[in-house]
């Protein structure tokens, strides 16, 4: 394995591990860990899955595009204006929960008692400029972000195993058994990424499914030791941004794993603009940047909808509805796009209606808790 394959592998990684890994302690806390601990290997495996589909169509397909391009291509204008609906609402919803999450974690750290309003702006400020940089800045602070995180969550791992409560982890809430399923869908979503993966590990794609597979696996192990850390030393008393329980310290984990999904989203935010709409710099800024600012204003201010409530819809109605679209796009293009791609996946119309059943009673469930 190569420094392409790892920056791709990170890219995924570091989309995935964002603001979700901050809201699983305290759902996780609400169902029981184990009832969190079955939705995340269930959602994991299906997500996984569907990754890989999308990294098929990506290798089928000659053009460059983001989500509403594959759709458009395949699905037609229908495919497309539901796909840029879809894709827009999941990535808001996910920068909303960053700059959220930002703005009270420096708030927390930092002396002064500061409106989080404050720092959310200057963090949106960084990352406004960041994004100038493009793909080759991406994989550098993408890389380099995700190996920070994985070695802090398992540096405080071992730092906080001597005071994990077993008989925290073991507690069960079985009215609350479906509660996980919006937040966990949030952390595993990393739909967006994969087109820029299909880029950054041009000439080797015959690694992209290996790189597919680490890249979603990866978050997958790193929350299970997460969320055993904050529930088996912290019980129930988990706040909604789940490293602001444990001080400055882990805040700052926190603002890393959102640094380097915000980036990613943007990025791939700017390029459904750019490639997919044709639109000029002047609109690509203003949906990619302003939009999500002035948003975040309104909500910060009027508190209008909480961490955790952002992340559970943002997670069923973007992973789930995106997920159909992608299965469908899929399976036409096995009859449109390139014959023998690195990645062939085995779907059918029983796999796609299986699956969508699944995405849609996972939809129900976040809106009738």
């Amino acid at each position: 394995m190569n420094k392409k394959f790892w920056a791709t592998t990170f890219t995924l990684t570091g989309t995935m591990i964002g603001a979700g890994i901050l809201g699983l302690p305290y759902i996780f806390a609400k169902s029981g860990w184990l009832a969190g601990l079955f939705w995340l290997i269930i959602l994991g495996a299906i997500m996984i899955f569907v990754n890989l589909a999308l990294g098929e169509i990506t290798l089928r397909t000659k053009e460059r595009h983001q989500l509403s391009g594959y759709a458009k291509k395949y699905l037609g204008k229908w495919g497309e204006y539901a796909m840029f609906i879809i894709v827009i609402f999941g990535i808001y919803s996910a920068l909303l929960a960053y700059l959220l999450g930002e703005g009270e974690s420096l708030s927390k750290i930092l002396p002064g008692n500061i409106n989080p309003i404050f720092f959310g702006i200057i963090f949106w400020i960084i990352m406004t400029l960041l994004l100038r940089e493009g793909l080759r800045g991406l994989k550098k602070i993408e890389t380099w972000g995700v190996i920070v995180i994985i070695v802090i969550i398992i540096g405080i791992f071992f730092r906080f195993l001597p005071q994990i409560e077993p008989s925290n982890i073991l507690v069960s809430n079985y009215p609350n058994f479906f509660l996980p399923i919006g937040v966990v869908m949030f952390a595993l979503l990393g739909f967006t990424s994969i087109p820029e993966l299909r880029q950054e590990i041009k000439g080797q794609e015959r690694l992209l499914k290996k790189a597919i597979i680490l890249g979603s696996s990866i978050p997958i192990a790193l929350y299970i030791l997460f969320t055993i850390i904050f529930i088996g030393v912290l019980g129930g008393e988990v706040t909604e941004v789940a490293t602001l329980s444990f001080g400055p310290i882990i805040t700052i984990l926190g603002m890393f794993t959102m640094f380097t999904a915000f980036l990613v989203l943007s990025f791939s935010l700017k390029d459904t603009f750019k490639y997919d709409l044709k639109t000029s710099p002047i609109i690509n800024f203003t949906f990619t940047s302003l939009v999500p600012l002035i948003i975040y204003i309104l909500i910060a201010q009027y508190k209008i909808i909480g961490f955790s409530s952002i992340l559970g819809i943002g997670g069923v109605i973007s992973g789930g509805l995106t997920g159909i679209l992608i299965l469908l796009i899929n399976k036409k293009s096995k009859k449109q796009g390139k014959k023998n791609p690195e990645i062939r996946m085995p779907i059918n119309w029983p796999i796609v209606i299986i699956l969508s059943i699944i995405f849609i009673i996972g939809i129900i469930l976040q809106f009738s808790q």
